[in-house]
């Protein structure tokens, strides 16, 4: 836990769960591989759990740059502990093993990142569990969706990259309960908006490739959580290999010490663009939590402090006029990923929803159409003015 619990977010993102102290006021990268002893005996007080030796083994299984990271990791998100990861990926498919047993059922949303879907689908029942992808609004019914081998439920608030939100305490409760986990994906909201373990979530996972690194410059993922959850993923990590190297952790750590400017930068831009593309003859439909007629929105206001850095909209003209406009962008640039200080553009159906049939991406509420807008930092009007220009060639 924080040393001090009572300092506000931004607070934690500068300082982590310490006050400054003396010598180095930023983190170094060890960048090491192993770890030198005196004695076997000093190997044995290791192997025991010795908490007075302040050093480690082996970086697969430890480092202090990535205990560094997933102390300010936990503060942030007011955890018991955290763990880091070499990819989101990596965070979530050991989150997702570390919670459940061989003939247990995973629930996931169906909207979820493309990536955890694939996995949930295709690759958890190779593995003799049972997995099923459930509409974000029958979360709510959880006690008519489940079924008694279900153990965990896998969703995401807001949603990629539809942006829908879903009530994370009410499903929360009702997953409880049932006897069932639930993890949620954290990475849209950041924990400066949202902190789930607070709502009833039970682990959290963050890609640091996006908001929390916030450079475009590393990949990296984390979970945090209880330490006895910690632990259990933990013990997954070291055998399935998903550890982040120091340096990228040094490169998160200098991220988050601004991340409540950046992330409040992003949902002001994000706001003034949803509402200047509503106006837009275009433009069929907007998809921001932060409009009031947006399904989500009063939700959104009980959980989160804003609304989020993401924007997604539906063009009347479908997939050929958001190729036209995605060609037609010469501030925001073409890319996959969010959270970064650049405005990011993605077209759903060529990135994380790439070869998904109608059936599944109405089931994922993706429209074809959909063109999805992962704000920066930039002036607003910078690109407002952008978007004016591209949707001209739609």
């Amino acid at each position: 836990m924080t040393d001090h619990p009572r300092h506000s977010i931004g607070t934690r993102a500068v300082h982590g769960s310490r006050a400054p102290r003396q010598g180095p006021l930023t983190t170094p990268v060890v960048q090491s591989s192993t770890f030198v002893f005196d004695s076997a005996a000093e190997m044995e007080r290791y192997l025991h759990g010795d908490p007075d030796l302040a050093f480690e083994f082996y970086t697969r299984y430890g480092n202090p740059t990535l205990h560094a990271l997933e102390e300010a990791l936990a503060a942030l998100e007011e955890a018991e502990a955290g763990l880091v990861f070499a990819s989101g990926m990596a965070a979530v498919t050991t989150g997702i093993l570390s919670l459940v047993d061989t003939g247990d059922e995973v629930l996931a949303s169906a909207s979820l990142y493309g990536g955890t879907t694939r996995f949930v689908r295709d690759f958890v029942p190779r593995w003799g569990m049972a997995s099923r992808l459930v509409a974000p609004a029958d979360l709510l019914r959880l006690r008519e969706v489940a079924g008694p081998r279900s153990r965990l439920v896998v969703l995401e608030s807001p949603t990629n990259p539809a942006v829908e939100v879903v009530d994370i305490a009410e499903v929360s409760r009702q997953a409880h309960a049932l006897g069932m986990a639930v993890m949620v994906d954290n990475t849209f909201a950041t924990p400066f908006l949202q902190r789930p373990l607070a709502l009833g979530a039970d682990l959290v996972m963050h890609s640091l490739t996006k908001a929390l690194g916030g450079h475009s410059d590393i990949i990296g993922g984390a979970l945090v959580g209880t330490r006895a959850r910690i632990e259990r993923a933990r013990d997954l990590l070291k055998v399935l290999g998903g550890c982040l190297d120091p340096h990228s952790a040094f490169l998160v750590l200098r991220g988050l010490k601004t991340v409540h400017l950046r992330v409040a930068r992003q949902c002001e831009n994000a706001m003034a663009l949803a509402s200047h593309l509503r106006r837009h003859p275009g433009v069929a439909r907007v998809l921001y939590p932060g409009l009031p007629d947006h399904p989500g929105h009063e939700t959104a206001r009980r959980q989160m402090s804003s609304f989020g850095g993401i924007v997604a909209f539906v063009l009347k003209g479908g997939l050929p006029a958001a190729e036209r406009f995605y060609d037609g962008l010469r501030l925001m640039a073409r890319a996959a990923s969010l959270g970064g200080v650049e405005t990011l553009v993605s077209l759903p159906v060529h990135t994380s929803h790439y070869g998904y049939t109608d059936e599944q991406l109405k089931a994922a509420g993706v429209d074809p159409g959909t063109v999805r807008v992962a704000l920066g930092v930039e002036d607003a009007a910078d690109l407002v003015e952008d978007a004016d220009r591209a949707l001209e060639g739609v």
